[in-house]
């Protein structure tokens, strides 16, 4: 791809999708799949699919379709999931707790090592082996192990206390789950996930079906 050329979020948004389709394929032993197929998948339409992975290069072959598993590669590539990204929760409550005991995380090559908290009778257990420490150790963890990507499930009061502190330590990109609208450096990737904002979402179309386009 030419990386003067910029892609827009949308199509971005997209790849995980393509890639998670591409994954359950190569489980059932699939070997190739159209752009028509892809589109039976996944709701969007052949050419808008042909559309997005050509921002990315050919990868396609005309009568053939594309290599499902050399797609699904060059996705992961692209969706930098050939890494290891070592990554830390702050927040051990229960959205917390639930964040770190997903697996799927681990086997995409998000490493979590460790969870934080302020709560004195959380610090010390354990969540799948991995220990929740004092919030206090949470700067010095993060240099000492290089930690990249660091996660927010605290009260929306106390999210930016703890952004504040990922941006002083070094983290690159901060994955946040509380109802709070962060300040952050521009050089600070910031993916929000407001759990109320997508279920204020769903409540609108529940009410408003006619409104609602599947895309």
């Amino acid at each position: 791809m030419d990386r003067d050329n910029k892609v827009s979020i949308t199509v971005i948004r997209r790849l995980p999708k393509y890639y998670r389709y591409l994954g359950e394929l190569l489980r059932k032993g699939i070997n190739r799949v159209s752009s028509q197929e892809l589109s039976n998948m996944t709701g969007f339409t052949a050419s808008q699919i042909r559309q997005d992975l050509n921002n990315f290069g050919g990868f396609g072959q005309q009568g053939y379709g594309y290599n499902v598993e050399e797609l699904h590669t060059q996705l992961g590539k692209i969706l930098g999931l050939d890494k290891v990204y070592k990554t830390v929760i702050a927040g051990a409550g229960n959205l917390g707790q639930a964040v770190a005991n997903y697996k799927g995380f681990e086997d995409a090559g998000f490493k979590i090592l460790s969870l934080f908290d302020k709560n004195p009778k959380l610090i010390g257990l354990k969540i799948r082996d991995l220990e929740i420490r004092d919030v206090d150790e949470l700067a010095d963890f993060i240099v000492e192990n290089e930690v990249e990507i660091g996660i927010i499930t605290t009260p929306k009061e106390n999210a930016q206390e703890i952004a504040d502190i990922y941006m002083k330590s070094g983290i690159k990109g901060i994955w946040n789950f509380a109802p709070a609208d962060l300040k952050v450096n521009e050089d600070i990737i910031i993916e929000n996930v407001h759990l109320n904002e997508s279920l204020f979402t769903l409540s609108y179309f529940l009410n408003n079906k006619s409104d609602y386009v599947n895309s």
